[in-house]
């Protein structure tokens, strides 16, 4: 089979592959449509994913395809099923397991971080992790339903309330999704703060009240900050535009080395609460949901499409692309 093989840092290849084999409880999937994750750019530079990489591996851990192949114990699942993948792997056995926090296991494991992924035309993955969903929704959106649950648990960490101003930091792919669930809560305001000119109509379609520049704008003061960017600049500004009594939610994925600067007489004077986000646990079916019901509209962020074949060159080149959601499409 073709696949996109992480060789080494910045080192994509597309090559044929080993078809892979299921065990008694795994099944094989036919990728239809594999999103492009800020951690699979992370990954592609050197860094760690939700664990470590050990290459090669054919990364991609938000996808959607069918079922072509089962495992001698699988039951939940027959050939043909359109299923989502849940990427998380879990002991269940650890401390962290046991007390309800699974996304924090000592020994988690991903499809498209330790293990092959969505890069390539198939995969296998545990039945349990994968997770039908309905004819009305297209791959594409299947493939999308991931990151949304990310965000679902983010989501959660933060109270809001019809009197709650809101900043959301980055209006990118992320911080379209955000935006879009605090839209629905009807709260006092949402501003977004966000350079990128070429994305203030669809920011201000899909809710926002307001969408500034960071580079331009004065002091704020949100009761709910989420960042989404994950860039020292972008959580130092979460901190300082957070109101007395503020929430900030640290969202974007920082670089390892990242340090950001904040002074910890405004977290103790301004009485801050903030919290940070890692992963999806258990939230897909709730995305699934969503989508299907329009609550959260996916298919219309996508700004770009690919081809496997095209891998190598989008990814040394995602920056200049200006790509704020791509996917990886399948015949």
């Amino acid at each position: 089979m073709k696949a996109a093989v992480l060789q080494g840092v910045k080192q994509l290849e597309v090559i044929d592959w080993a078809y892979p084999k299921p065990a008694e409880k795994e099944v094989v999937i036919k990728v239809k449509s594999c999103g492009i994750c800020g951690t699979d750019q992370h990954i592609y530079h050197g860094h760690p994913g939700s664990a470590e990489v050990h290459t090669p591996i054919v990364l991609g851990h938000e996808l959607a395809g069918e079922v072509v192949e089962i495992g001698s114990e699988v039951t939940n699942l027959e050939i043909g099923d359109r299923v989502s993948i849940d990427p998380n792997i879990y002991c269940g056995t650890c401390k962290y397991c046991r007390s309800n926090r699974a996304h924090l296991c000592d020994h988690l494991q991903a499809v498209g971080v330790t293990r092959d992924g969505g890069m390539g035309e198939y995969c296998t993955v545990p039945a349990a992790n994968c997770y039908p969903f309905p004819d009305n929704l297209t791959f594409e959106e299947g493939s999308l339903i991931e990151p949304l649950g990310c965000v679902l648990h983010g989501f959660k960490k933060i109270q809001l309330s019809p009197l709650s101003r809101v900043l959301i930091i980055g209006g990118g792919f992320i911080g379209q999704l955000f935006l879009q669930l605090v839209k629905q809560q009807h709260v006092q305001s949402i501003i977004v703060s966000e350079p990128a000119e070429n994305k203030k109509d669809l920011l201000y379609r899909l809710g926002a009240d307001q969408v500034i520049n960071p580079f331009h704008s004065s002091k704020l003061a949100a009761d709910v900050v989420i960042e989404c960017v994950g860039r020292p600049e972008s959580m130092e500004l979460a901190v300082r535009s957070a109101a007395k009594g503020g929430q900030v939610l640290l969202f974007g994925v920082a670089a390892p080395e990242t340090v950001m600067m904040v002074s910890p007489f405004e977290i103790f004077s301004k009485e801050l609460t903030i919290k940070g986000s890692f992963v999806n646990p258990f939230t897909h079916e709730e995305a699934i949901s969503l989508i299907e019901k329009g609550v959260v509209d996916v298919k219309s962020l996508i700004s770009h499409r690919f081809t496997v074949d095209e891998l190598p060159k989008v990814m040394g080149d995602f920056a200049s692309l200006h790509v704020s959601k791509a996917v990886i499409l399948y015949e």
